[in-house]
Protein backbone atom coordinates (compact mmCIF):
# COMPACT_ATOMS: atom_id res chain seq x y z
CA UNK A 1 0.00 0.00 0.00
CA UNK A 2 2.66 2.49 1.31
CA UNK A 3 4.77 1.96 -2.38
CA UNK A 4 1.15 2.56 -4.14
CA UNK A 5 0.75 5.77 -2.10
CA UNK A 6 4.48 6.25 -3.43
CA UNK A 7 4.10 5.38 -6.68
CA UNK A 8 0.54 7.83 -6.87
CA UNK A 9 2.49 10.70 -5.82
CA UNK A 10 5.20 10.00 -8.03
CA UNK A 11 3.02 10.44 -10.96
CA UNK A 12 1.28 13.40 -9.65
CA UNK A 13 4.25 15.42 -9.84
CA UNK A 14 5.45 14.23 -12.64
CA UNK A 15 2.40 15.26 -14.58
CA UNK A 16 2.40 18.75 -12.65
CA UNK A 17 5.83 19.13 -13.83
CA UNK A 18 4.81 18.23 -17.15
CA UNK A 19 2.16 21.05 -17.38
CA UNK A 20 4.43 23.73 -16.00
CA UNK A 21 7.05 22.65 -18.68
CA UNK A 22 4.83 23.28 -21.41
CA UNK A 23 3.22 26.60 -20.07
CA UNK A 24 3.64 29.43 -22.30
CA UNK A 25 3.88 33.09 -21.67
CA UNK A 26 0.48 33.47 -19.23
CA UNK A 27 0.30 37.30 -18.28
CA UNK A 28 0.93 40.80 -19.73
CA UNK A 29 0.56 39.37 -23.07
CA UNK A 30 0.97 41.99 -26.31
CA UNK A 31 -1.96 42.17 -28.83
CA UNK A 32 -2.64 39.15 -31.19
CA UNK A 33 -5.61 40.33 -32.68
CA UNK A 34 -3.57 41.99 -36.04
CA UNK A 35 -1.70 38.15 -35.71
CA UNK A 36 -5.51 35.65 -36.11
CA UNK A 37 -6.89 34.47 -39.13
CA UNK A 38 -4.00 35.92 -41.44
CA UNK A 39 -2.43 34.25 -44.03
CA UNK A 40 0.94 34.25 -44.72
CA UNK A 41 3.09 33.98 -47.57
CA UNK A 42 5.59 31.26 -46.47
CA UNK A 43 9.20 33.21 -47.92
CA UNK A 44 7.17 35.49 -50.01
CA UNK A 45 5.02 34.74 -52.54
CA UNK A 46 7.37 33.03 -54.08
CA UNK A 47 7.98 30.22 -57.37
CA UNK A 48 11.74 28.98 -57.16
CA UNK A 49 10.96 28.00 -61.03
CA UNK A 50 10.08 31.86 -61.53
CA UNK A 51 12.48 35.05 -61.45
CA UNK A 52 10.50 35.46 -58.15
CA UNK A 53 12.32 33.01 -55.48
CA UNK A 54 11.80 32.29 -52.06
CA UNK A 55 13.00 35.21 -50.00
CA UNK A 56 13.40 37.52 -52.94
CA UNK A 57 12.55 41.21 -52.80
CA UNK A 58 10.68 39.79 -55.88
CA UNK A 59 8.55 37.51 -53.79
CA UNK A 60 7.87 39.84 -51.06
CA UNK A 61 6.89 42.95 -53.74
CA UNK A 62 4.35 40.03 -54.92
CA UNK A 63 3.46 39.11 -51.34
CA UNK A 64 2.50 42.64 -50.46
CA UNK A 65 0.75 43.78 -53.89
CA UNK A 66 -1.43 40.53 -52.94
CA UNK A 67 -2.77 41.61 -49.37
CA UNK A 68 -0.81 38.57 -47.81
CA UNK A 69 1.62 38.56 -44.80
CA UNK A 70 4.96 37.01 -44.99
CA UNK A 71 6.93 35.19 -43.06
CA UNK A 72 11.09 35.06 -43.89
CA UNK A 73 14.14 33.80 -42.12
CA UNK A 74 16.71 36.67 -41.04
CA UNK A 75 20.60 35.69 -40.01
CA UNK A 76 23.84 37.66 -40.15
CA UNK A 77 26.19 38.28 -42.72
CA UNK A 78 29.84 37.77 -42.08
CA UNK A 79 29.86 41.33 -41.31
CA UNK A 80 26.90 41.49 -39.15
CA UNK A 81 24.21 42.58 -42.29
CA UNK A 82 21.18 40.69 -41.21
CA UNK A 83 19.86 39.20 -44.77
CA UNK A 84 16.87 37.34 -45.19
CA UNK A 85 18.18 33.69 -46.35
CA UNK A 86 16.62 30.19 -44.95
CA UNK A 87 19.08 27.83 -45.46
CA UNK A 88 22.33 28.30 -43.21
CA UNK A 89 24.32 27.01 -46.20
CA UNK A 90 24.23 28.57 -49.21
CA UNK A 91 23.94 25.41 -51.50
CA UNK A 92 20.07 25.06 -51.90
CA UNK A 93 19.67 28.47 -53.56
CA UNK A 94 22.22 30.14 -54.11
CA UNK A 95 24.05 30.24 -57.91
CA UNK A 96 27.10 31.45 -58.64
CA UNK A 97 26.97 33.49 -62.42
CA UNK A 98 27.61 30.44 -63.99
CA UNK A 99 24.75 28.61 -62.56
CA UNK A 100 26.93 26.48 -60.46
CA UNK A 101 25.57 25.76 -56.87
CA UNK A 102 27.46 28.52 -54.25
CA UNK A 103 29.64 26.43 -51.49
CA UNK A 104 30.13 27.59 -48.11
CA UNK A 105 27.53 29.20 -45.60
CA UNK A 106 26.09 32.10 -45.36
CA UNK A 107 28.22 33.46 -42.16
CA UNK A 108 31.40 32.84 -44.44
CA UNK A 109 30.81 35.96 -46.71
CA UNK A 110 30.77 39.49 -46.23
CA UNK A 111 27.22 41.19 -47.44
CA UNK A 112 29.05 42.68 -50.62
CA UNK A 113 30.67 39.12 -51.35
CA UNK A 114 27.38 37.81 -50.89
CA UNK A 115 25.64 40.09 -53.50
CA UNK A 116 27.76 37.89 -55.80
CA UNK A 117 25.54 35.08 -55.62
CA UNK A 118 21.98 34.54 -57.65
CA UNK A 119 19.11 33.33 -56.25
CA UNK A 120 18.36 30.14 -58.04
CA UNK A 121 17.81 30.57 -61.76
CA UNK A 122 16.97 34.46 -61.40
CA UNK A 123 18.44 37.69 -61.58
CA UNK A 124 17.39 38.23 -57.59
CA UNK A 125 20.00 38.54 -54.80
CA UNK A 126 20.08 37.86 -51.06
CA UNK A 127 18.45 40.96 -49.72
CA UNK A 128 19.00 43.15 -46.87
CA UNK A 129 16.59 42.51 -43.79
CA UNK A 130 16.53 46.48 -43.71
CA UNK A 131 15.80 46.95 -47.43
CA UNK A 132 13.29 44.27 -46.90
CA UNK A 133 11.43 46.43 -44.12
CA UNK A 134 11.75 49.48 -46.24
CA UNK A 135 9.67 47.39 -48.81
CA UNK A 136 7.02 46.13 -47.23
CA UNK A 137 6.22 49.24 -44.89
CA UNK A 138 4.17 48.40 -42.73
CA UNK A 139 1.37 47.65 -45.73
CA UNK A 140 1.06 43.87 -44.41
CA UNK A 141 1.93 41.55 -40.98
CA UNK A 142 5.53 39.83 -41.05
CA UNK A 143 6.46 36.74 -39.06
CA UNK A 144 10.23 37.07 -38.68
CA UNK A 145 11.88 33.66 -37.92
CA UNK A 146 15.71 33.98 -36.30
CA UNK A 147 17.95 31.83 -37.99
CA UNK A 148 20.09 30.85 -34.80
CA UNK A 149 22.96 27.87 -35.04
CA UNK A 150 23.78 26.66 -31.60
CA UNK A 151 24.11 29.38 -29.21
CA UNK A 152 25.24 32.35 -31.10
CA UNK A 153 22.52 35.15 -30.76
CA UNK A 154 24.24 37.80 -32.22
CA UNK A 155 21.53 37.82 -34.84
CA UNK A 156 18.98 39.35 -31.71
CA UNK A 157 20.21 42.39 -31.61
CA UNK A 158 20.56 43.48 -34.82
CA UNK A 159 17.28 42.50 -36.19
CA UNK A 160 15.74 44.13 -33.03
CA UNK A 161 17.53 47.49 -33.27
CA UNK A 162 15.88 47.26 -37.22
CA UNK A 163 12.33 46.39 -35.47
CA UNK A 164 12.81 49.07 -32.81
CA UNK A 165 12.04 51.73 -35.35
CA UNK A 166 9.80 49.55 -37.76
CA UNK A 167 6.03 50.63 -37.64
CA UNK A 168 4.47 47.73 -38.67
CA UNK A 169 2.94 45.06 -37.39
CA UNK A 170 5.23 42.20 -36.51
CA UNK A 171 6.58 39.43 -34.57
CA UNK A 172 9.08 36.97 -34.20
CA UNK A 173 9.60 33.07 -34.16
CA UNK A 174 12.89 30.84 -33.84
CA UNK A 175 13.14 26.96 -33.26
CA UNK A 176 16.20 27.63 -31.11
CA UNK A 177 14.49 28.72 -27.68
CA UNK A 178 17.32 31.09 -27.24
CA UNK A 179 16.02 33.37 -29.49
CA UNK A 180 12.50 33.63 -27.67
CA UNK A 181 14.58 34.10 -24.16
CA UNK A 182 16.72 36.69 -25.66
CA UNK A 183 13.56 38.31 -26.49
CA UNK A 184 11.74 38.00 -23.10
CA UNK A 185 15.11 39.46 -21.46
CA UNK A 186 15.14 42.22 -23.64
CA UNK A 187 12.32 43.27 -25.53
CA UNK A 188 9.29 41.54 -23.73
CA UNK A 189 6.19 43.72 -25.50
CA UNK A 190 6.97 41.35 -28.49
CA UNK A 191 4.87 38.58 -29.37
CA UNK A 192 6.92 35.54 -29.84
CA UNK A 193 6.55 32.45 -31.04
CA UNK A 194 8.54 28.78 -30.66
CA UNK A 195 8.91 26.95 -33.92
CA UNK A 196 8.93 22.86 -33.75
CA UNK A 197 7.64 19.69 -35.27
CA UNK A 198 7.53 16.38 -34.37
CA UNK A 199 10.73 15.99 -35.43
CA UNK A 200 11.59 11.84 -34.64
CA UNK A 201 8.83 11.41 -37.42
CA UNK A 202 10.21 13.78 -40.29
CA UNK A 203 13.81 12.92 -39.62
CA UNK A 204 14.17 10.33 -37.24
CA UNK A 205 18.23 9.30 -38.24
CA UNK A 206 19.37 13.11 -37.51
CA UNK A 207 17.07 14.16 -34.64
CA UNK A 208 16.74 11.85 -31.74
CA UNK A 209 18.39 13.42 -29.12
CA UNK A 210 16.77 14.58 -25.71
CA UNK A 211 16.59 18.24 -27.27
CA UNK A 212 14.34 17.79 -30.30
CA UNK A 213 12.37 14.98 -27.71
CA UNK A 214 12.07 18.37 -25.59
CA UNK A 215 11.48 20.94 -28.34
CA UNK A 216 8.84 18.18 -29.90
CA UNK A 217 6.41 18.40 -26.98
CA UNK A 218 7.54 21.75 -26.07
CA UNK A 219 9.44 21.40 -22.55
CA UNK A 220 11.38 24.22 -22.87
CA UNK A 221 8.51 26.85 -22.56
CA UNK A 222 8.78 27.17 -18.92
CA UNK A 223 11.86 28.99 -20.10
CA UNK A 224 10.93 30.73 -23.10
CA UNK A 225 7.20 31.51 -22.45
CA UNK A 226 5.75 32.07 -25.80
CA UNK A 227 2.70 33.60 -27.22
CA UNK A 228 2.77 31.04 -30.01
CA UNK A 229 3.19 27.75 -30.98
CA UNK A 230 4.48 27.36 -34.94
CA UNK A 231 3.99 23.86 -35.70
CA UNK A 232 4.06 21.51 -38.81
CA UNK A 233 -0.06 21.27 -39.47
CA UNK A 234 0.50 17.46 -40.22
CA UNK A 235 0.64 17.10 -36.58
CA UNK A 236 -1.96 18.97 -34.77
CA UNK A 237 -3.17 16.61 -32.21
CA UNK A 238 0.35 16.85 -30.50
CA UNK A 239 -0.30 16.52 -26.73
CA UNK A 240 1.91 19.56 -25.82
CA UNK A 241 0.54 21.52 -28.42
CA UNK A 242 -2.93 20.77 -28.02
CA UNK A 243 -2.81 21.35 -24.23
CA UNK A 244 -1.07 24.98 -25.01
CA UNK A 245 -4.16 26.06 -26.98
CA UNK A 246 -7.12 24.71 -25.31
CA UNK A 247 -5.77 24.57 -21.99
CA UNK A 248 -3.75 27.73 -22.12
CA UNK A 249 -5.58 29.27 -24.89
CA UNK A 250 -2.25 30.03 -26.61
CA UNK A 251 -2.34 30.91 -30.12
CA UNK A 252 -1.06 28.07 -32.99
CA UNK A 253 0.95 28.66 -36.47
CA UNK A 254 0.27 25.77 -39.10
CA UNK A 255 3.71 25.46 -41.20
CA UNK A 256 3.93 25.16 -43.80
CA UNK A 257 0.66 25.01 -45.70
CA UNK A 258 0.97 23.81 -49.52
CA UNK A 259 -2.65 23.11 -50.78
CA UNK A 260 -6.29 24.51 -50.53
CA UNK A 261 -7.45 20.92 -48.12
CA UNK A 262 -4.49 20.96 -46.46
CA UNK A 263 -5.47 24.67 -45.55
CA UNK A 264 -9.36 23.68 -45.08
CA UNK A 265 -7.79 21.05 -42.49
CA UNK A 266 -5.84 24.03 -40.43
CA UNK A 267 -8.41 26.02 -40.05
CA UNK A 268 -10.33 23.35 -37.30
CA UNK A 269 -7.41 23.36 -35.51
CA UNK A 270 -4.94 26.77 -36.08
CA UNK A 271 -5.07 30.59 -35.76
CA UNK A 272 -2.63 31.48 -38.23
CA UNK A 273 -1.55 30.22 -41.18
CA UNK A 274 1.63 29.71 -43.32
CA UNK A 275 1.43 28.77 -47.21
CA UNK A 276 3.36 28.37 -49.67
CA UNK A 277 3.51 26.47 -53.52
CA UNK A 278 -0.81 27.42 -54.18
CA UNK A 279 -2.76 30.96 -54.00
CA UNK A 280 -5.83 30.33 -51.15
CA UNK A 281 -9.02 30.51 -53.28
CA UNK A 282 -10.42 32.79 -49.91
CA UNK A 283 -7.50 35.38 -50.81
CA UNK A 284 -5.40 36.88 -47.88
CA UNK A 285 -8.37 37.76 -45.61
CA UNK A 286 -10.23 34.79 -43.89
Amino acid sequence: MFLFEVLCAVAVILIALYFIMIMPRMFCKPSREPHVKVLYAHRGLHDNNSEAPENSMAAFKKAVDAGYGIECDVQLSKDGVPVIFHDFTLERVARNEDGTPAKGKVIDYTYEELLQFRLLNSNERIPKFEDFLKLVDGKIPLIIELKIELKDLSVCPKVDNLLRDYKGVYCIESFNPLGLIWYKRHNPGIMRGQLSDEFHKEKPEEFNTFLYFSLTYLFLNVLAKPDFIAYNHKYPYNLSLWLCRHLYKNLTAAWTIKSEEELDRAKRNFDIYIFDSFIPADGPNL
